[in-house]
Formats: C-alpha cells, structure tokens, sequence
C-alpha cells in the first residue's frame, strides 16, 4: 500500500509490506508530517481503510483518554530526529481503545538528510505494559544472539543511518555491511529492516 510520493524508497515499503507488524512511513518535508505509506496489518489493527489513512498525521489514533505527555514525548522524538517507543492509549476506528506500543524512528538518506519517519503500532496486552514487559525481555534476548559487530551495526540501522553511511561511520565496505546486515536479520528471526529497528529500540538499543 503506497501513497502518491513516487520518490518514495521502495526498499522502507517493501519492508514494511513484508512486515505482519502494523507499520506506517510519514514524510516530514510535507506539512504536518502526512503518513503517505501504509502496510495491511496497520488498517487490520486500527479498522481504517488504505485511503482513510493515507495523508493524515498518526495523532488521528488519539482520543479523550489519550496522554498528552506521552503525545508530547513522540512530538520531542521527531523534532530531534530521534527514535522514540511509547506505550500510549489510541483509539481504533470504531471507537475502541487500546494500549499502543508505538514506535517512531527516522530515516536519513545516503546525505544525513531526514527523508521520513518509519511509525509501527503493537497492541498491548495487559501483561505487556511497561519497560519490563515481556516484549522487552524478548527483544533483549534476540539482540543477545548477535555478534558486537552485528549490534553495531543494527544501533545505526536503529538510528535511521543507509548501508552507505554505516560503512563510511565503521570503516566498511558496503558490501560487508549488507553482509552483516543480513546475518543480524537471520539472528533476529526476522527478513526486513523495519521489524529489526522495532527490535533494537523495544531493547534499549
């Protein structure tokens, strides 16, 4: 599922198209940050169809009960251009709440400069709420299993940096970045970028 942006990096929407996670791309050299990409598993999760969602912001999911620290807190990590994971009360389309662990990082293209925020949703259980929760235990296991050089690697991912930049930051060759990208996948039982940048910042990464 695609917006209008024909600039946009096929390589982010077939990540999160290969993605069961629900999963979003804004862009924010538009006004207000518009989201112009959206996956099924994000119109199966909140109940809005493709064309409700695509050019609205994400605080569209916000209702009476929402927090506004925490809407704040995803605010400051987009201004920075930082990742940010917040656990924030949203609202499906049928007016239904539900805990949402959002995560929102962004992406830089081969020149450091911002090109879009990668946004993806997870419905909380009452069991999985907090910095302890189960889903944080298990992202830290899975980052266990990868080499120091492997981490590296997926912090920079993380933090929204291109294979070209990763190699020039490491003193790499692309070639051997796409390499150990691949293996750190394999390690995270995972084939695409946007479930493993999910993972690095559930893991405090």
């Amino acid at each position: 599922m695609l917006g209008s942006d024909e600039t946009l990096d096929g390589g982010l929407v077939d990540s999160i198209r290969l993605s069961p996670i629900a999963a979003v791309i804004s862009n924010p050299r538009l006004a207000d940050n518009p989201i112009i990409a959206t996956n099924r598993a994000f119109c199966e999760l909140t109940g809005y169809a493709e064309s409700e969602i695509i050019g609205r912001n994400c605080k569209f999911l916000a209702g009476p009960a929402t927090e506004p620290w925490l809407t704040d807190r995803i605010r400051a990590g987009v201004r920075e251009h930082r990742p940010v994971l917040v656990e924030i009360l949203n609202y499906k389309r049928c007016g239904t709440p539900f805990r949402n662990a959002v995560l929102v990082a962004p992406v830089f293209d081969a020149n450091g400069a911002l090109s879009y925020f990668l946004g993806s949703q997870v419905e909380l259980a009452e069991d999985d709420i907090g910095p302890n929760s189960n889903r944080h235990y298990l992202a830290v296991e899975r980052v266990k299993l990868l080499t120091p050089r492997q981490r590296e690697i997926l912090q920079l991912i993380a933090a929204g940096h291109r294979t070209k930049q990763i190699a020039y930051a490491l003193t790499l060759s692309e070639k051997t970045v796409k390499m150990h990208r691949s293996l750190l996948l394999a390690n995270l039982h995972t084939s695409n970028v946007a479930d493993a940048i999910r993972i690095a910042v559930e893991a405090g990464l």
